[in-house]
């Protein structure tokens, strides 16, 4: 059996936190319609995406490159680095019967026949779903570094670069989530 691959990352434009990826297969009989865009639907709708992409799709993986590694490599080196961790993750069986589409112009280096496709998130539903995937866990993960950091709304914000954010940045020491390769978008 040939199966579709959807592969998608969170987190490229964040000043702090890593980027995350997910890769999903999902079965012909999943409920697509609670599927679009991660960024076009509200949280509420995510969570209960997430949920049900978790609990019927074929497989689903999630993988993260950390804010070091970002400093390190570059966000767009880190985004398919973290897309080729999620694909690698999922059971060899998947990997080996699949072809994968990954959202965007670029294609992680993966084991399978790959296309790059601009917007898919927007119009593959197997893109979608890794987009809700990532998108849920990068929050997820952003929330629990609030806890750790309370003074700095990771919370709120998630790491994008809001006005808040920036100003916190420009007058406070950076946490060891940021970003540092990004500090020219810290100014405001």
């Amino acid at each position: 059996m040939k199966y579709i691959c959807g592969i998608d990352e969170a987190g490229r434009g964040p000043l702090a936190g890593p980027v995350t990826a997910a890769a999903v297969v999902l079965p012909d009989d999943f409920p697509f319609e609670l599927l679009a865009d991660s960024k076009s639907i509200s949280s509420r709708k995510r969570d209960r995406a997430e949920t049900v992409i978790k609990d019927l799709a074929v497989a689903w993986s999630i993988a993260w490159v950390s804010p070091k590694s970002i400093d390190v490599l570059n966000i767009h080196q880190a985004s398919l680095l973290a897309m080729q961790r999620a694909f690698n993750s999922l059971p060899t069986f998947i990997r080996d019967s699949c072809e994968v589409v990954a959202d965007g112009k670029y294609i992680p280096e993966v084991s399978a026949p790959a296309a790059a496709v601009v917007r898919g998130d927007s119009l593959i539903h197997e893109i979608m779903a890794a987009s809700i995937l990532a998108k849920t866990a990068r929050d997820a993960w952003m929330i629990k570094a609030a806890e750790k950091y309370p003074n700095w709304g990771f919370d709120r914000h998630k790491g994008y670069p809001t006005k808040e954010h920036r100003t916190k940045c420009s007058v406070s020491e950076l946490t060891p989530i940021h970003r540092k390769s990004f500090t020219s978008s810290y100014s405001s």
